[in-house]
């Protein structure tokens, strides 16, 4: 989560790492960049021996983390494995904590919000998670206050989250398949400090406190038609926030089996429809990895679990997520990355960049948690944010530029002042963008394909679902290189016609670019540098051509897909 601590989180073994065991950062690129400047010069070079040549001037340099360019040219074509992977759940985000502010706006706006992040004009999010707050007793920063429906008395108010439950019922109405309710900190009855920040759960509280978020999520489904269809009871058991800038409650690991079983078991009695997913650590190599074995392996706590999830604020490395795959297949259970942000050039820490570095660091994080970590869903920390660190009125410009004082915990941003100077417009981050290129075309139930020998500076991820194959592409070689020549083959027996190709760059807003060629299960097409495209490609029809609905892709005119016609409006009011 957006967290607000002195210190930065770094991964405690931080080292000089391989070719293949890191993610791009920026600085990457910009030496990249001045590397194939300079071999262009005097000598003509295909892309593939450039990444070569490229890969092994950057082994000298020191303390940086290196692109995964390859030493030895690939080979002639790229292939999508014919190896079934994970069943992919779904992409989504959280509603925490701009709900308090949104509840504010227009319906006009509130339901722009709404088709931004659900629709398939805009993400077609298929998850979303909503913040079942502790109600924020001690926290000092107003606009992450989370409120709790639980009263003093014992007894509930039910309409204390307006906000919260208005943009949860919208995901319901807009058709997220799956809803998600998780806490930072349980009310107070249930902390040792009495507050919603720098405690810890309660020992011997866990059948109460468990009994409370069954009524929860029993009094949503049955009163609100909204149905959770996952709860976890705490969200990042190892932070307790003691700054109490946000709720945070640490539940030790010796607790947390005793508490995901009475939280299944009470599920189970009030609303057999949820299930239990835990236990969401902060980090993977310090944490998640070290400590999820102990309470996994208690009596019961398997069955008791839905799915085991996990944060990746240390920005592991490819081994590090390597392990995490290999922990969910030891304990069979499928894995979740429910949650990551507000990564700076030197790791996580304050900045806000709406560009394309930070999408591209983004596509690359979904693609290693995807085919490294084997996640089954992706989730990023929230869906909008007030901090910009500029005024957008003032300075209209600012929210296309990177500066130090905002944060990078959002896809979309709001003004800080729309209270006041009711300025509803919606600002988009090439976050945003490059989540679409899954988010929209990757929907829940389609099975992961790795994919191999793809030219030297690229990732590729293939997804199959009925026969429509989705390939995403990602070219992280900076703006001016040549495009990508790009072969494909893919494991079908079965024609194949490209319905659908969209790109995000730094020009490109998920627009629509040139369909690939395919010819007897290979593609044939090209990509343009620093970059992310999306393939669509579906059984072709025994005769004649593919049908318009086949051609405009899944539940979406290709027409109406993307681009700039389709980025935010602005929406203003007039109000005294």
């Amino acid at each position: 989560m957006d967290r607000d601590r002195g210190r930065r989180l770094t991964h405690p073994g931080w080292r000089l790492l391989a070719p293949t065991d890191a993610l791009p950062s920026g600085a990457v690129g910009v030496r990249t960049r001045l590397a194939r400047t300079r071999l262009s010069r005097g000598t003509s070079l295909t892309r593939a021996g450039a990444g070569a040549a490229i890969a092994l001037s950057l082994l000298g340099l020191t303390l940086l983390l290196v692109p995964s360019l390859g030493t030895e040219p690939p080979p002639p074509g790229g292939v999508v494995s014919s190896d079934a992977g994970q069943r992919i759940q779904g992409f989504g985000a959280s509603g925490a904590w701009w709900p308090n502010d949104l509840q504010h706006f227009s319906a006009a706006g509130q339901e722009h919000v709404a088709r931004m992040l659900f629709d398939p004009s805009g993400l077609e999010l298929s998850q979303y998670r909503y913040n079942i707050g502790g109600g924020a007793v001690g926290v000092t920063t107003p606009e992450k206050v989370a409120p709790t429906f639980l009263t003093g008395s014992g007894s509930y108010d039910w309409s204390a989250d307006p906000g919260g439950t208005a943009f949860l019922a919208m995901a319901a109405q807009h058709g997220v398949r799956t809803l998600v309710g998780f806490v930072n900190s349980a009310p107070v009855p249930w902390t040792t400090d009495h507050k919603s920040c720098g405690g810890a759960l309660v020992p011997g509280s866990e059948v109460a406190y468990a009994s409370y978020l069954a009524a929860v999520v029993a009094h949503l489904h049955d009163v609100d038609h909204v149905t959770l269809s996952y709860v976890s009871p705490v969200n990042e058991p190892d932070a307790s926030q003691p700054t109490c800038r946000q709720e945070g409650m640490r539940v030790p690991v010796s607790q947390r089996a005793a508490l995901v079983k009475a939280v299944a078991s009470a599920l189970a009695k009030k609303a057999p429809y949820a299930r239990v997913i835990a236990d969401e650590s902060s980090t993977v190599a310090s944490q998640f990895l070290p400590e999820a074995p102990h309470w996994l392996n208690a009596h019961g706590a398997t069955s008791s679990i839905a799915a085991i999830a996990h944060h990746t604020y240390d920005y592991p490395p490819l081994p590090v997520l390597r392990q995490v795959a290999q922990l969910g297949q030891r304990f069979d259970k499928p894995l979740w990355a429910s949650e990551i942000c507000c990564r700076n050039e030197r790791g996580f820490g304050y900045q806000f960049d709406p560009t394309m570095t930070s999408g591209l660091w983004l596509a690359n994080t979904i693609w290693a948690d995807l085919t490294q970590a084997h996640d089954s869903a992706f989730d990023w920390w929230t869906a909008l944010s007030p901090r910009l660190g500029c005024n957008p009125v003032a300075d209209p410009g600012c929210t296309s530029g990177v500066n130090p004082l905002g944060r990078n915990d959002a896809l979309l941003y709001y003004d800080p002042a729309a209270a006041t100077d009711h300025n509803e417009t919606l600002y988009p981050t090439k976050r945003f963008w490059a989540l679409g290129n899954f988010s929209r075309y990757v929907r829940p139930g389609a099975v992961l394909h790795q994919v191999s020998g793809v030219p030297a500076g690229a990732r590729a991820v293939a997804f199959e679902s009925k026969g429509t194959w989705s390939i995403v592409v990602i070219d992280d070689a900076p703006v001016g290189t040549p495009p990508m020549p790009l072969t494909l083959r893919i494991p079908t027996g079965r024609a194949l016609s490209p319905v659908t190709a969209v790109q995000t760059s730094d020009r490109l807003d998920l627009a629509p670019v040139p369909l690939p060629r395919v010819r007897s299960g290979t593609v044939t097409t090209s990509v343009a540098p620093h970059s992310v495209t999306t393939f669509v490609f579906t059984p072709s029809p025994r005769h004649g051509r593919p049908s318009t609905a086949a051609l405009n892709g899944p539940g979406r005119a290709a027409g109406k897909s993307g681009g700039r016609a389709n980025t935010v409006q602005n929406v203003r009011t007039a109000r005294a």
